[in-house]
C-alpha cells in the first residue's frame, strides 16, 4: 500500500486539523524524557496515519526513523507526542528514513521487526498483509483516545445504463405502374395505279410477251418495342448513434449529527480536532 507525506497528501492539512500541526510537536517518553521531534507523518491512501517520522536526539547525527502511529499518544495541548518507551538500542536497529526514499513492504518489515516483541513468532505474507493484522502498531489506543462518533448523511451519486428504446430499420416493396414511350417505325406499301398522261405508247405486239406470275417483290419491315426491367441503387441509408452528455442535478434532505456538550460546575474543557483527513 503506498504511503504519502502529510503535506503531499493534503497541502491544507493544518486547516483540516483546526490549525494544529503535528510536525511542530516534540517526542517524549511517558516518563517525560525528550527523545526527538516530529519531522513529518506518513498516511495511507485513505488518509489514515500510519507512521510518524521521528528525528531522534540520541546522537549528534539526528537519525530519522519511523514510529508506528499506534505506539504514540498525541497531546496537542501540551505540544507533545508521547511514546511508551523508545530505547537507544531500538533506534540503532531501525533502518534510517530518508526524504527521497520510497517506503515499500520490505522497508516497513524492517521497521516492524524492531518494534515487535522478541518472543513474537508470527509470520506475515507480503501479498496479504494489512495494517489491521497488527493493531498494537497501527491502531490508536482507545483507552487514551476516547472516541465519540458523529455521523452525517451524504448524497452519493451513481449512474447505471438502462435501455430507453431501440430503432429498427427494414424495407418493404411498393408497386406502381410505370409507362415509357418508345418511338418505332413501321413500313407500309402504297400501290398507286395511274393512267399515263398524253398519248398511249404503242407497243409492237410482235415484241410483246405476256406472262403471268410475280412481277415485283418488296419486303416490308416494322420495329417491335423490347421492354424489360433492371434494378438500380436508388439511395443508401446509413445508421449510426451518437452519445450526448448532460448533467442531471438532484437534491434531497440530509442529516448530520453535531456534538452537544453540557457541563455542570466550573470545568475547564480543551477541545482538539483530530478528525482523520478526508482525501481530496
Amino acid at each position: 500500500m503506498p504511503l504519502y507525506k502529510l503535506a503531499d497528501f493534503d497541502p491544507n492539512y493544518k486547516e483540516t486539523f483546526g490549525g494544529e500541526d503535528v510536525k511542530a510537536l516534540s517526542l517524549y517518553t511517558e516518563g517525560g524524557e525528550r527523545v526527538g521531534s516530529i519531522a513529518d507523518a506518513l498516511v495511507d491512501v485513505e488518509g489514515r496515519f500510519r507512521y510518524l517520522v521521528i528525528e531522534t536526539e540520541f546522537n549528534s547525527t539526528g537519525k530519522k526513523i519511523l514510529l508506528p502511529i499506534g505506539l504514540s499518544r498525541i497531546d496537542y495541548n501540551a505540544k507533545r507526542v508521547y511514546v511508551d518507551g523508545l530505547s537507544k538500542q531500538q533506534v540503532e536497529r531501525l533502518p534510517e528514513y530518508k526524504e527521497s526514499m520510497t517506503v515499500d513492504y520490505d522497508y516497513e518489515e524492517q521497521v516492524r521487526r524492531a518494534y515487535r516483541p522478541v518472543s513474537s513468532d508470527v509470520t506475515h505474507n507480503r501479498d496479504t498483509y494489512n495494517y489491521q493484522q497488527e493493531p498494537s502498531l497501527y491502531n490508536l489506543d482507545e483507552q487514551k483516545h476516547e472516541t465519540f462518533k458523529l455521523y452525517e448523511e451524504r448524497l452519493i451519486a451513481s449512474k447505471n445504463r438502462v435501455k430507453t428504446g431501440e430503432v429498427t430499420l427494414g424495407k418493404h416493396i411498393e408497386t406502381e405502374t410505370a409507362r415509357v414511350a418508345v418511338p418505332i417505325e413501321k413500313e407500309r406499301v402504297v400501290i398507286e395505279r395511274v393512267t399515263p398522261k398524253g398519248a398511249e405508247a404503242l407497243v409492237d405486239s410482235n415484241d410483246l410477251k405476256f406472262q403471268e406470275g410475280e412481277v415485283a417483290r418488296i419486303e416490308v419491315y416494322e420495329e417491335k418495342p423490347e421492354i424489360h426491367k433492371e434494378a438500380f441503387v436508388r439511395e443508401e441509408v446509413r445508421v449510426k448513434k451518437i452519445v450526448e452528455h448532460e448533467t442531471v442535478e438532484a437534491q434531497d434532505t440530509i442529516r448530520r449529527e453535531e456534538l452537544d456538550i453540557k457541563t455542570e460546575g466550573d470545568l475547564p474543557i480543551n477541545q482538539a480536532d483530530t478528525r482523520p483527513i478526508d482525501r481530496v
